[in-house]
């Protein structure tokens, strides 16, 4: 069978997992753990991800992602990326570190964003990492202790999570961590990974039963929400691969993108591969990078590799790109 598509939109709640292979440890020393922070802490500024909760464990760690315009996959692509490279180079080993894709839940915030940051930080205490729910304010590897102001992280959105608690910064704190110790006796929580439609009837045991009912539920194990929520995502995902679709139908490629922005902005094929810095030939660039990864679907690396720039250089023409499309009215299908 073949694996289901990754789901994105703008703005939308996504609860990332990564896994050792073969449940193997993915993080073997605080230098490890370290690297992989250095790493947030750079991407995520540039890619303009919000990070609203995190854990590190031996063989997984967890996130809270709010993804803006550029997609959660060139964040995890890059992150995971460079850190099995400086990984393997530090512990002397080669291969394959993480179990298959990273996975990723699309979540309705106003009903699952309290409970996954709590679910989320919680994770060093359900794994024995840490003893006490006062040794887990003090945990340096969880956002839990960002929360509580025991340590300071520039690139977790604490503010926004706090606000979500209380009207001020000390009233929000003291009702994060008692709603964090109500949750102290919780186990696994299964039902907060995925799963579409099946909370919102409350649970499996009603799901297994309404199955026999008239009419089709809507769900998605890659979604966690309400069935409005899941129908929704679902149709934006389906706008965005039927018009994907459309545009190969119709022959469009990436030569057929080259030769649009060449004409709209009056240059030849060899300056838009070229590294000039003239403002139509970037601006031209841009709209080549928007176009050929968020209209056509191609990854930003064989964008990069095409160009000869790094995928770094090709989110930052995407932006460009974007801006330009939206305030000139460039469209590629006509």
């Amino acid at each position: 069978m073949s694996r289901q598509a990754r789901l994105d939109a703008p703005g939308v709640l996504h609860h990332v997992i990564i896994r050792g292979i073969e449940r193997r440890n993915i993080f073997k020393a605080d230098e490890d753990r370290d690297d992989l922070i250095e790493r947030l802490s750079l991407l995520l500024p540039e890619i303009r991800i919000s990070c609203y909760a995190w854990s590190i464990m031996s063989n997984h760690a967890h996130f809270l992602f709010r993804t803006g315009d550029i997609p959660l996959s060139v964040l995890m692509r890059r992150l995971l990326t460079g850190y099995v490279v400086g990984f393997n180079r530090r512990h002397k080993r080669f291969g394959h570190l993480f179990q298959n894709r990273y996975k990723s839940f699309i979540c309705q915030e106003d009903i699952y964003l309290k409970e996954l940051v709590r679910y989320i930080h919680l994770n060093p205490l359900r794994a024995k990492i840490v003893s006490s729910i006062a040794e887990l304010n003090a945990y340096q590897y969880s956002g839990h202790s960002v929360l509580m102001a025991g340590h300071k992280n520039s690139w977790q959105d604490a503010e926004y999570v706090l606000s979500v608690f209380g009207k001020t910064v000390r009233s929000a704190r003291k009702q994060y961590l008692a709603y964090v110790e109500s949750a102290l006796k919780q186990g696994r929580r299964p039902e907060l990974v995925g799963g579409g439609l099946i909370r919102s009837l409350g649970g499996w045991g009603e799901f297994t039963k309404s199955r026999g009912r008239s009419g089709q539920l809507k769900g998605d194990q890659r979604i966690l929400g309400e069935s409005e929520f899941v129908s929704d995502i679902l149709a934006e995902a389906d706008e965005k691969f039927e018009r994907g679709y459309e545009l190969k139908r119709r022959g469009y490629d990436l030569k057929t993108i080259e030769d649009r922005v060449c004409k709209i902005f009056d240059i030849d094929s060899e300056q838009l591969f070229q590294g000039s810095r003239q403002q139509a030939v970037a601006d031209a660039r841009g709209l080549f990078c928007y176009w050929a990864v968020r209209e056509l679907g191609y990854s930003a690396t064989h964008i990069a590799g095409k160009l000869k720039r790094t995928v770094a250089g090709v989110v930052y023409a995407m932006r460009r790109g974007e801006s330009l499309a939206k305030q000139q009215g460039f469209k590629l299908l006509k």
